[in-house]
């Protein structure tokens, strides 16, 4: 596929204002002007054009924090498999055991140009389990994993303390919740220890999961909203000498100068939601701005279905709309939550070799006026908007 005449941000350099996106099969062969393409007599003869008339052209969004597939939006209680609550520990969980590709949300993500998502349990347990980076086309998971596991979700603060503490089980305070996280890792790093001294030790299928974290292959996935809660996940993290997402970090504005120490990225959201929980009272779209200033890589969540993974865009704009700056936006939309979800190789800029994942717009995503007109995934379009020439007539 060729695309031409597309103002290309490659988030991986300059904007290329009058440029073109060559794909080659389910990769991206090649990105540059239209003046060299002219030159090139053998590119210019590509029998599969698409000419975009001066639209956008991005690398496909990605989530970076969602439920999509396990909290079905249609299907009530029947279609809820997002956390099992009957134990404070489960690491052995996997999200691909329960994302149904059938949950109309993965449409909508397609038609809002997301083109990826990090998807997992959610935050009732201490430790939830397993999360999966997948691609949001498909109708078998398997087929659209690009890599698992790609997390091990742990949780603070209220969830997981009001889910067992209204049980009269350990945990009902934060200190039963870091308790319970370092025991576990105790655990996990002895187990890791007697594996390695002696290689015919039996596995431990509750063990066994915690070792890609432990090898820093994976991060740990962690829900902090509170400022001390996002502190104690950090101190935890350095005792145990793993890494860290720090997911929705609503608080992160007012400890940013010791996020920025621990080097941790932040996954910021959701935003767009109501601050229905005591430990999301300061909930704020500048949140965003104030870390990613300081030097913190920033990517932007919805939590779907907290707010609707269609709206994640819109997000971006409310907070370049609260300070984050449109450069900033951009990549928090895109090549940082690659970086973040460690998938940098496979998406979140338009580069030789990388996936063919792409989308089109007629404007700026963040702006709420702005329609897609293509999304791409893995070379193929997967969405194009019915009455695309037309609304590429009216942008231009």
């Amino acid at each position: 596929m060729l695309i031409t005449n597309g103002k290309i941000y490659t988030m991986a350099g300059p904007v290329i204002e009058n440029g073109f996106v060559l794909t080659d099969g389910q990769k991206i062969a090649q990105t540059g002007r239209m003046s060299e393409l002219k030159e090139n007599k053998e590119l210019m003869r590509n029998e599969n054009v698409l000419n975009v008339h001066g639209a956008w052209v991005l690398p496909g969004i990605i989530e970076a924090h969602a439920h999509i597939g396990i909290t079905e939006e249609k299907n009530g209680i029947s279609g809820d498999d997002c956390n099992e609550q009957t134990n404070p520990v489960t690491p052995a969980l996997r999200a691909i055991d329960a994302v149904n590709p059938m949950d109309p949300a993965f449409h909508d993500a397609i038609q809002a140009g997301i083109t990826s998502v990090m998807a997992g349990p959610g935050s009732a347990n201490v430790v939830g389990g397993q999360f999966v980076f997948m691609k949001t086309h498909g109708r078998c998971i398997d087929d659209m994993v690009v890599k698992q596991p790609a997390a091990m979700k742990a949780a603070f603060g209220e969830n997981p303390k009001n889910n067992y503490g209204n049980q009269n089980i350990c945990p009902s305070t934060r200190m039963g919740i870091a308790y319970i996280l370092r025991r576990e890792l105790f655990h996990a790093v002895q187990y890791k220890k007697s594996r390695e001294q002696d290689p015919s030790t039996p596995p431990d299928f509750e063990l066994e999961p915690w070792i890609p974290v432990l090898n820093k292959e994976i991060p740990m996935k962690t829900h902090a909203h509170r400022a001390d809660d996002i502190l104690t996940a950090i101190r935890i993290a350095k005792e145990f000498d793993i890494d860290l997402t720090l997911d929705h970090c609503t608080e992160g504005h007012f400890v940013c100068d010791e996020i920025v120490k621990s080097g941790f990225p932040a996954i910021v959201g959701p935003d767009l939601t109501a601050r229905s929980k005591i430990e999301v009272e300061y909930l704020s779209f500048k949140t965003a701005h104030v870390l990613s200033e300081a030097g913190v890589d920033v990517a932007l969540t919805t939590d779907h279905p907290v707010s609707l993974i269609q709206y994640l865009p819109l997000c971006a704009g409310l907070a370049v709309k609260a300070g984050l700056s449109m450069e900033a936006g951009l990549k928090a939309l895109t090549i940082n939550p690659a970086k973040i979800c460690r998938v940098d190789d496979r998406v979140g800029s338009l580069e030789k070799g990388k996936d063919a994942d792409i989308a089109v717009f007629t404007g700026n995503p963040m702006e709420i006026f702005t329609k897609t007109l293509y999304t791409i995934i893995d070379g193929e379009i997967v969405y194009s908007l019915q009455n695309v020439h037309k609304d590429i007539k009216s942008h231009n």
